[in-house]
């Protein structure tokens, strides 16, 4: 776009070019109009074409000076409104009146921004420069994060690692391959394995530490020549006329920098400081994890995963490292006793403890007395994004669900596969009004994945805490029951929980399966007046857990997606 200083070079330059015509080229005008009076004499059709031909000429002049003077108008308004517009109310989104004056030419010609290098980042940053993007991906520290979740891939999300070519980033990290899940409950267990029996024998879930894990696959992607990673932290996003030109960000040394791209994906993780301005953050924390390592153990069943339905709320155990088991403690709530002052400790060792397996206990006060204890919000979010030109949300800044199974990685993967598929064929990205209403399929078609394991991990955790109520003890227990009956019913629900299939109306189908089964236990073998009302409160408890989470999730894009026009919106033409 032409600049102010150039235009106004323009026409110096211009005005004396039309004094030189005026003060060389009369005669000529002069003979001009001698052969035009000739030739009007002896032909009137001539004369009449004269006439409109000087029309034209005048006409092209009167034109091209308004045009000129509307362009002036046009430009001087844009660079006042710029001047003067205000940040938005968050403060997150900074108006583009310095664009133009500060932009950067680093001479890398980035065509996307990723905020964050975490599991989504750093994967997409591979997935695309794989594909010939140049991304920029800034991350607030590329250190090796330590984190106590986030340590848990199931084989849905495995799968997706061997399409983007990822697959090599769970070896030499000592990570654990993962068949199935334990249940434990009131000293009663049941193994349920993943139905992995149509695929490679290399296709199971894998446990790690996740530092480990993300350092792997940020090494992966800043292989790549057109990928650079740099630390830093984003502080806002930058907006021109409501589309998002790029980002600034202050660098390691403290340099405060702005970077454009036609494209910005914003995937900084469950602490984003960003997604305020790019979707409705109604973020809900049900619980807190509290998390231990415990070493030189042995779980009671080798390469699984253990759920125990402990009061008042699960508990959860799997492999790390080769010596290594995780364990997190739900505790409901946000408020959770004290580490300082040892209240922690004595809610761990007298309330917690004693629920656990016997292999597990001795490792488990052992790690207590080490005073490694740490501490981790569970969040929920639904996805609500505010369609914005030249921005994208992904990953646990975008969908939270909770954590107890350990989907979050699979969505996110699953997630980058439909984005890359979707900007696989443009070549352009620049049109950002157009590539907006084009990426509005995203939302649409990452549903069946996104929404079933929300729905699954937001259902099952209610089910699984402890509750006074009698209809939510009898769910409990029919859920505990109804897995362990095998066959389909383990096999079906497991597979859902795993990513594996991953279709919404299934898991409706064998939730009130449950509900079904447990109200079947109450009223056989001869039912009574109370079983009966409890087994309708428990109908009625099971649609009042799952039916609010579908409908936060919605219903149209989660089960009628093809009634969705986004759904077959088609790429911007090139």
């Amino acid at each position: 776009m032409t600049q102010p200083n150039q235009m106004l070079h323009a026409r110096v330059y211009t005005t004396p070019s039309h004094h030189r015509q005026r003060l060389e080229r009369p005669p000529q005008r002069n003979v001009l109009v001698s052969t035009h009076c000739s030739i009007s004499s002896s032909t009137p059709h001539s004369h009449k074409r004269l006439k409109m031909f000087h029309l034209y000429i005048l006409g092209a002049f009167f034109a091209s000076v308004l045009g000129f003077f509307l362009h002036y108008a046009l430009r001087d308004k844009e660079r006042k409104d710029n001047c003067h517009r205000h940040h938005r109310a968050d403060g997150l989104v900074t108006s583009s009146s310095e664009i133009g004056q500060c932009r950067q030419d680093d001479g890398f010609g980035t065509d996307i921004i990723i905020v964050g290098a975490g599991v989504a980042g750093s994967a997409l940053a591979h997935t695309l420069g794989k594909d010939g993007r140049r991304v920029h991906v800034i991350e607030r520290d590329l250190t090796e994060p330590d984190r106590i979740v986030g340590e848990l891939l199931q084989p849905g999300g495995y799968l997706k690692l061997i399409e983007l070519g990822l697959e090599d980033c769970v070896e030499e990290i000592d990570a654990q391959r993962v068949l199935g899940y334990a249940l434990f409950k009131d000293g009663k267990n049941t193994r349920l394995s993943y139905p992995l029996e149509k695929f490679h024998s290399d296709v199971a879930g894998r446990s790690f530490h996740n530092g480990r894990f993300i350092q792997r696959m940020r090494e992966k992607a800043a292989s790549l020549s057109n990928v650079r990673m740099e630390q830093g932290t984003v502080t806002s996003l930058l907006e021109e006329n409501g589309t998002i030109k790029g980002v600034q960000y202050k660098t390691k040394a403290g340099q405060e920098l702005k970077a454009y791209a036609p494209l910005t994906i914003v995937c900084d993780g469950c602490f984003s400081n960003l997604r305020r301005s790019l979707c409705n953050p109604k973020v809900d924390v049900p619980s807190c994890f509290v998390g231990l390592v415990l070493e030189n153990c042995q779980l009671p069943f080798a390469n699984h995963g253990h759920v125990i339905l402990a009061d008042p709320s699960p508990i959860l155990c799997y492999p790390i490292s080769s010596t290594e088991v995780r364990c997190l403690v739900d505790v409901p709530g946000q408020k959770l006793p004290s580490i300082a002052n040892g209240e922690m400790a004595n809610y761990l060792k007298t309330r917690v403890a004693p629920q656990l397996p016997p292999q597990l206990y001795d490792a488990f006060i052992s790690a207590i007395d080490q005073g490694k204890i740490r501490t981790m919000p569970n969040r929920s979010m639904p996805a609500d994004p505010y369609p914005t030109p030249g921005a994208l949300l992904m990953g646990d800044a975008f969908n939270m669900r909770h954590p107890l199974t350990g989907g979050g990685m699979t969505v996110a993967l699953s997630d980058i596969v439909v984005l890359r598929d979707l900007l696989k064929p443009l070549s352009n990205l620049n049109d950002a009004v157009s590539l907006s209403k084009y990426l509005e399929s995203f939302y649409t078609l990452r549903k069946p994945v996104a929404s079933t394991i929300n729905t699954l991990a937001g259902a099952l955790y209610k089910v699984f805490c402890a509750s006074p109520d009698q209809a939510r003890k009898e769910m409990r227990e029919a859920c505990f029951d109804y897995l362990s009956l095998g066959g389909v019913c383990s096999a079906g629900p497991v597979a859902l929980l795993s990513g594996l299939n991953p279709r919404p109306l299934s898991l409706v189908v064998h939730f009130f399966a449950v509900a079904i089964y447990g109200v079947g236990r109450l009223l056989l073998p001869f039912p009574s007046l109370k079983r009966m009302w409890i087994g309708a409160r428990l109908i009625s408890g099971a649609s009042s857990i799952i039916f609010p989470i579908i409908k936060a999730e919605g219903v149209r894009q989660m089960f009628f997606p093809v009634t969705v026009p986004a759904y077959y919106r088609a790429p911007p033409a090139k």
